[in-house]
């Protein structure tokens, strides 16, 4: 029974104290409302008003954390988590930790671990990646979590460079940072005809008390003089699975072309395809043509059509169950790890030109203003009228037809740029958040070499297709949610109240100001990134918002679409690359009766928030293998340019040091504090800046600043600069600021001399 904290003598709202309620939300599992919090004290009429303001006081201070559902506590764990089990308590009890976590909040909570006896031979050991169940409890007030699943089991293979020793043994350096150091052997009878030089996955052994760390080979991977090894290394590092096994394999072969059975027959609708010019797999094609409805005068109805990849990779099949475990297709500049096998990936459900191909469509009339009015979904075989790229499909607006794109202009291309305008005024008038952050792509030579890194240009061709996709995965979480169908969404949280306090007080030195007032929505950063737009500071405000903005993540619980500013969304487009896009498109079958192959009715809310968790975390996998594959490239590239000066843009600030990325390959570096001038540095958090503490002279995040290629480590991926240019003297907000000339304090021989001239002038050492 709820507990009655009311006064029977006052008036005016008597509270619970601020301990009773902060204790509630923190022993409440997960997101806990106003409306939980009331019913668990009793409260009503004004005491609620009350409990607003209060819970209000408590985000601004950062006693909680506010989410679209409610509040929890500063580093409370969800009700299921993917964790790493990292060792074992005094009672041999398995510890794990988060695989994600915010520092933030502080260091990472040790949650004990429970393993059910169903598991036998496959439980997890140190090492392990596992899905957690979280409950209360646990000793020495540990949280707890029952294992789920085993994502991953114990990792017992080092990958290293192999080197031949004189006296015929051979040693293996560790790639990795973590075994940076700890080098191993192989005795000489297990080095076979392994090269110096080669990369190589090992298996430590158990050596002799004082002797050296021993090891094994247990697999010849490549030579690594050559950047077509480097995407290796990020696949065995991070255990992204690129071998199909074999009874994966041999379902695809043996699947056959879809039939008609079934289908709606829009063959002779010309869809097209636009892709990057060297897109290998083609899932989506669009069309548009303009409504003749007079009730809906300008408007238009657009076509979406997605491979029907759910036609193949039918639940609980070898296909499925290894989708599942790779999570989506990883994407290096030299090579892809799909998802799914080429047979069925390029072949049976890509959208050739010209080919008859099972799809799953989506119809939407939209007003002229972009609002969609409505939507039905069909399963057809279409035949795609074209493949086009985004510059060929540009340059036949702009006027320069090709013999392919001359035929299509009037009838096809023209209509869909004209409900391209409809859809980008609606996205001018919901305005989502809005972040001028332009990718750069490496290009490769024949021979794997890095040839140039470039921005490449951006198109309304790109901006066409990604208004289409959206609204066609609007499209399927409304009808799934009509139809009380489990899903999973695409979901991304608004920005927490920590990040929103760090903003404001950054902002604050830039005398940009950002309102107190009520919840954070995109179009106020958007106003923010305008002011800034064109001037010096549009770099740095524009990665300072990116900086404060959660993450986007799958759930099959709807917290919407922040950044896109939707109140739900589930992707649906890619189901060739992306697991989630495949449950979505099973929901669709199943919720609308469209074949036999939907989602399997044992497929709970609860079950999929363990594969929204598990894909969560794979998509995570292949975002940090693929930044540290560019970072190994471009450090392989600049080896030969050790010594040279650069233009650089400072990424990051710290108290070590400045992050510098450079301007024309987009390298990131590293400039330790300690060799910046002739001067003794302190680190201002809130304005992200190093500040001299004897010349004023500072580096803040974003200055531009010429730098020397001190060190580059290929295979760390790791670049060493050194700062070549002054620093700029800041003035307090609302004053101007200009370049300076730092003084001859002294010789560089270390820190001494700048710590007694920091003294001098007033300054306090750096801890």
């Amino acid at each position: 029974m709820a507990r009655n904290y009311k006064s029977t003598q006052a008036l005016e709202p008597s509270l619970p104290s601020r301990e009773d309620i902060l204790a509630f939300i923190a022993r409440s599992r997960g997101r806990v409302g106003k409306r939980e919090i009331a019913r668990e004290f009793g409260l009503s009429g004004a005491d609620k008003i009350a409990l607003k303001h209060l819970l209000d006081e408590f985000s601004e201070e950062g006693a909680v954390q506010r989410t679209r559902k409610g509040f929890n506590a500063p580093g409370a764990l969800p009700s299921s988590l993917v964790a790493d089990i990292t060792g074992r308590d005094r009672d041999g009890e398995l510890i794990a930790v988060p695989s994600e976590w915010n520092d933030d909040n502080g260091k990472p909570p040790r949650i004990l671990v429970t393993v059910p006896k169903r598991l036998g031979g496959a439980a997890p050991g140190v090492g392990s990646r596992v899905l957690l169940r979280l409950a209360d409890g646990g000793s020495d007030h540990h949280p707890s979590g029952r294992v789920i699943k085993v994502l991953e089991k114990l990792r017992q293979r080092i990958l290293g460079v192999f080197r031949r020793l004189p006296n015929g043994e051979g040693q293996v350096v560790p790639i990795e940072k973590r075994n940076a150091g700890r080098d191993l052997m192989v005795r000489p009878g297990d080095t076979a005809n392994t090269r110096d030089g080669e990369l190589v996955a090992i298996e430590p052994l158990r050596g002799s008390r004082g002797g050296p760390p021993m090891a094994r080979i247990v697999e010849r991977i490549g030579e690594v003089n050559s950047e077509k090894a480097i995407s290796l290394i990020a696949i065995y590092s991070h255990d992204i699975p690129h071998v199909f096994r074999k009874d994966t394999l041999e379902e695809a072969e043996a699947a056959k072309p879809a039939t008609m059975s079934g289908r709606e027959d829009w063959r002779r609708l010309p869809l097209i395809t636009i892709d990057p010019a060297d897109a290998k797999d083609h899932d989506d094609a669009v069309h548009a043509e303009p409504d003749t409805n007079p009730g809906n005068p300008g408007g238009h109805i657009l076509t979406v059509a997605i491979a029907d990849v759910a036609a193949y990779v039918r639940p609980d099949t070898p296909l499925d169950r290894e989708a599942l475990i790779r999570g989506n297709s990883v994407y290096f500049p030299d090579r892809v790890v799909p998802m799914l096998p080429e047979r069925i990936s390029n072949d049976l459900c890509s959208l050739r030109p010209n080919v008859d191909r099972p799809a799953l469509a989506v119809r939407m009339i939209v007003a002229a203003d972009g609002r969609k009015l409505s939507h039905s979904f069909h399963r057809v075989m279409m035949k795609s009228a074209a493949k086009l790229s985004y510059q060929q499909a540009q340059a036949a607006i702009n006027g320069n037809p090709d013999e392919t794109t001359g035929p299509l202009l009037e009838p096809v291309l023209r209509p869909l740029w004209a409900a391209y305008a409809s859809l980008k005024a609606e996205r001018d008038g919901r305005g989502p958040l809005d972040l001028d952050l332009p990718e750069r792509k490496i290009l490769l030579k024949p021979n794997g070499t890095v040839d140039r890194v470039i921005v490449p240009e951006r198109l309304d061709a790109h901006r066409l297709i990604e208004e289409f996709m959206i609204l066609a995965n609007v499209a399927a979480a409304e009808t799934l949610e009509a139809k009380k169908t489990p899903l999973v969404y695409r979901v991304h949280d608004e920005p927490s109240m920590e990040k929103i306090i760090a903003l404001r007080e950054f902002l604050h030195t830039l005398d940009i100001p950002l309102s107190k007032q009520g919840a954070m929505r995109p179009n106020q950063f958007n106003t923010i990134l305008e002011r800034v737009a064109g001037t010096d500071n549009a770099h740095l405000v524009n990665d300072v918002v990116l900086r404060s903005q959660s993450q986007a993540e799958y759930s099959a619980d709807n917290i919407g679409h922040f950044g896109l500013n939707l109140r739900r969304y589930a992707h649906f487009t890619s189901p060739i690359r992306r697991y989630s896009d495949l449950i979505v498109h099973r929901a669709l079958i199943r919720a609308l009766h469209l074949g036999e192959d939907g989602l399997p009715s044992e497929m709970t809310p609860a079950l999929l928030n363990e594969i929204a968790g598990r894909i969560s975390a794979t998509e995570r996998r292949a975002m940090t293998a693929e930044r540290e594959t560019i970072d190994r490239l471009i450090a392989h590239f600049l080896a030969d340019h050790v010594g040279e000066i650069f233009q650089g843009r400072v990424s990051g600030v710290i108290k070590s040091g400045l992050f510098v990325k450079l301007l024309e390959t987009g390298a990131d570096g590293f400039v330790p504090a300690a060799t910046i001038g002739h001067d003794y540095y302190r680190f201002e958090e809130g304005s992200h800046q190093l500040i001299g503490a004897a010349t004023g002279e500072s580096f803040q995040l974003g200055d531009v600043v010429s730098v020397k290629l001190v060190e580059a480590a290929p295979f760390a991926g790791a670049l060493r600069f050194e700062i070549v240019s002054d620093g700029t003297r800041r003035r307090p907000p609302g004053r101007r600021a200009g370049a300076m000339r730092r003084p001859r304090i002294t010789d560089r021989k270390g820190n001494g001399a700048k710590r007694k001239a920091a003294q001098a002038a007033g300054g306090k050492r750096r801890r």
